[in-house]
């Protein structure tokens, strides 16, 4: 059975450069999207979070406006509601073995930016999965942890990859840009990251080997089903 190794942000704000704290978490559909197809396809998963703290919801993302309608939103809801046994006692990233999971996911929400972009064990994950070749997922402002991946001598080992991410135009979209200490494209772009970015808010993936990236949360369905294809391919 495919294992799937969900890596969650523990955070519940975003540190602005006012000082201000911008409440957050994770995005509900980019969880609860992607764990849903990968429990359909009858796999296992396990989310764990920086310290094992259960991680928060960003409240807007429960919001019909930014969920796709009310429907949708009550969807979303009520599949987080299913698996809130696992949310509620996550593993912790210190406990994680990267050799025990065929798949690592990582969703986003603006809660990544907070504590996963400066987490060194999340790093070490990272730089485990994509070279040992397992598939690894990341969405929307998640690729903000491939910021801590760093080999020995300091590299940065996603450098030259192509991928997407939540976009520069997407921030100011959201209102949220002129408050960011800084962006996530920019960022990547700065590291060595082969950024392409699709149409704002609209679905867009980018697979380069082993890693699979999503733009927004548009793009959760598409990005899952391509992982579960992926994996399929592989039996």
């Amino acid at each position: 059975m495919t294992h799937v190794l969900f890596v969650v942000s523990a955070a519940n704000h975003w540190t602005l450069t006012d000082g201000t704290l911008h409440p957050t978490g994770y995005w509900a559909e980019e969880l609860a999207q992607p764990h849903r197809l990968f429990t359909a396809a009858g796999w296992q998963i396990s989310i764990v979070t920086p310290g094992g703290v259960a991680p928060t919801i960003d409240a807007v993302s429960l919001r019909a406006d930014a969920a796709g309608g009310e429907d949708r939103a009550a969807e979303i809801i009520e599949y987080i509601t299913t698996i809130s046994g696992q949310l509620d006692e996550p593993l912790s990233l210190d406990d994680i073995d990267v050799a025990d999971y065929d798949v690592v996911f990582y969703p986003g929400g603006h809660g990544p930016m907070e504590d996963l972009a400066v987490d060194a064990v999340s790093g070490r994950i990272l730089t485990e999965a994509l070279d040992s070749g397992r598939i690894l997922g990341v969405l929307c402002h998640a690729p903000a942890a491939l910021f801590a991946a760093r080999r020995s001598d300091q590299s940065w080992p996603f450098a030259g990859y192509r991928m997407t991410g939540f976009t520069d135009a997407e921030e100011v979209l959201g209102g949220l840009a002129p408050k960011a200490p800084w962006l996530v494209q920019s960022r990547l772009v700065e590291l060595g990251a082969d950024f392409v970015a699709g149409e704002s808010f609209s679905p867009h993936m980018e697979i380069d080997r082993n890693l699979y990236t999503g733009q927004n949360p548009a793009s959760s369905t598409a990005l899952a089903e391509a992982i579960i294809a992926a994996v399929n391919d592989q039996d």
